[in-house]
This record gives C-alpha cells, sequence and structure tokens, in this order.
C-alpha cells in the first residue's frame, strides 16, 4: 500500500494474560475480538465496526525472563522493510527483530530509536481487503506521543526515516511539545520526557466517545489511571492509564456530563498554574 508509507496501520499489545487483557480492553474501549492463532502462537485481532485494527499476544516467556514488560508496540508502514532496517541501522538505532514474513500477510521488523524507545516496521504483502474505521471513530488510535530523551534528536532521526514532517508547535513551562504530519495530516507530537520517566517510550490514545464514563471502565476493571482527565485543546479530555498487567495507553474523548476536571481544581487553588501543562492535537 503505498500510502502506507510512514503511517502508523497496526498496534500490538504483548501482555501476561491474554484473556485478562482481552476483556478489559473490550469493556474499556470497546473493541470487539476475533480469533487469529496460528500453529504455536495464540493471537487475538481487535475489530472496530468489523475491521481490524491491532491485536494482541503473549509475552514470550524468555522476554519475561529477560524483564521484559507488558507493552503496546506500533508498526508504521514502509514501502520496503529491508532497506528501512538497513537505514535504521546507519542513521544510529538498533534493528531488535531482522525484516521477516508473518505468512503472505506482511513482513515486518522490531527496532529501537538511537534513544531505546521501540516501534516496528511492516509491509502488506498483499492488499487489505477490509477498509480501516474512519479517524474519530470510537476505538482507533487518534494520537501517537512519544516521550523522547531529547525530542530534537529524535525527530532527526524519524524525519529520515520516515518522511516525518515538522507541524505547528506547542511551548509551555516545561519545553517544547513539536507535532508532526504526514502527507499533511498531523498524526502525533514528540516531547522531550520528565526526568522521573526512566526510559523513552510511545504512547498511544485511543479514541472513545465518552471520557468520564471511560474511566469509569478503566477502574472498574482494575486499571489505574495515572494522570487526567486532563483538557487538550478543540474540547477533548485526555486520561492516562495503565491495564490490569501494567502496559500503559491513553483514551481521548469528550465528557459526556458536565464535571469539575483537572484543571478546573487547580485553576481554583492558583489560577496560573491551570496554564502549565498543554496539549496539541
Amino acid at each position: 500500500m503505498a500510502d502506507a508509507h510512514g503511517r502508523f496501520v497496526w498496534y500490538e499489545l504483548m501482555t501476561t494474560d491474554m484473556e485478562a487483557a482481552r476483556a478489559f480492553y473490550a469493556k474499556v474501549v470497546g473493541w470487539g475480538t476475533e480469533d487469529a492463532s496460528m500453529p504455536g502462537m495464540a493471537y487475538t485481532l481487535l475489530t472496530v465496526r468489523g475491521a481490524s485494527v491491532g491485536g494482541l499476544m503473549g509475552l514470550p516467556e524468555d522476554a519475561r525472563k529477560m524483564g521484559v514488560k507488558p507493552s503496546w508496540i506500533g508498526y508504521v508502514g514502509v514501502d520496503d522493510v529491508d532497506a528501512a532496517a538497513e537505514r535504521i541501522k546507519r542513521l544510529g538505532g538498533a534493528v531488535h527483530v531482522p525484516p521477516r514474513n508473518m505468512g503472505n500477510i506482511s513482513r515486518f521488523s522490531v527496532f529501537a530509536d538511537p534513544q531505546m524507545a521501540t516501534l516496528a516496521l511492516v509491509q502488506w504483502l498483499k492488499s487489505r481487503r477490509e477498509r480501516p474505521a474512519a479517524l474519530g471513530t470510537p476505538g482507533r488510535v487518534r494520537w501517537h506521543e512519544l516521550l523522547a530523551a531529547d525530542w530534537e534528536q529524535a525527530f532527526a532521526f524519524y524525519s529520515e526515516l520516515f518522511d516525518w514532517q515538522k507541524a505547528d508547535a506547542e511551548s509551555d513551562a516545561t519545553g517544547a511539545y513539536q507535532p508532526f504530519s504526514v502527507g499533511g495530516q498531523t498524526i502525533g507530537a514528540m516531547v522531550t520526557k520528565p526526568a522521573a520517566v526512566p526510559t523513552p517510550f510511545w504512547l498511544y490514545y485511543f479514541d472513545i466517545a465518552d471520557i468520564d464514563a471511560a474511566a469509569e471502565r478503566v477502574k472498574a476493571g482494575g486499571g489505574e489511571i495515572l494522570d487526567g482527565p486532563l483538557e487538550a485543546p478543540g474540547g477533548d479530555w485526555v486520561l492516562q492509564c495503565t491495564d490490569p498487567q501494567g502496559a500503559m495507553f491513553a483514551l481521548t474523548g469528550r465528557r459526556g456530563r458536565k464535571a469539575v476536571g483537572y484543571f478546573e481544581r487547580v485553576a481554583e487553588r492558583d489560577p496560573s498554574a491551570a496554564r502549565g501543562r498543554r496539549w496539541s492535537w
């Protein structure tokens, strides 16, 4: 798919409890699920209105022994996985899983950027029959956020690799928040991570209809809310969470009822503090 180059086209959760994760995300995000296991590997497809948007699989035992924790990984489409993997090495990244085929569906590779944030490359071997759900549809990933050791160095790497372009930047007391685009569409942002965040990583924001109802589902399902609801420009609100197995994810959506949020509470104590954090879509 020529128009997939540089775009996030798939998302995968590696977890320590597939059944519990399937039930949790089905309730919180509203995904349908479909068994797509192959000999020797259990796999579940996550669907939105019948279209597959991602999958979940068990975290391999050898990875667990190495201390790898449950996490989400995004797959970025490229025209040539092998060429992109070689480019990653030349640019200072590390290829953890060399290019290989997944049956007759795709060719993929897993890599870390020079600051050790992990992503995957994918090249579809045949055209996908199903049409993807439109952006803004609940269950789709709305935003891709890189918490980098140094966002400027990270952007230099990814712009060379995927042809990403800078979009209008946001700045506040914590530093620059640099959105990026591909094909004229802004799809995410990069920011230098706080010192308290131990390692760089990608965070994915799943679109949901009602942020307050979703927050209740996260807590009821055994997940944890790390931050939010926080107001974003345009009327949306965001939550940053972990699932019951410890994988981090985020949600974005509208408020279904009038509620006093983070910014209102902070403003009551210190009106200037409510402007201390800004988000961009």
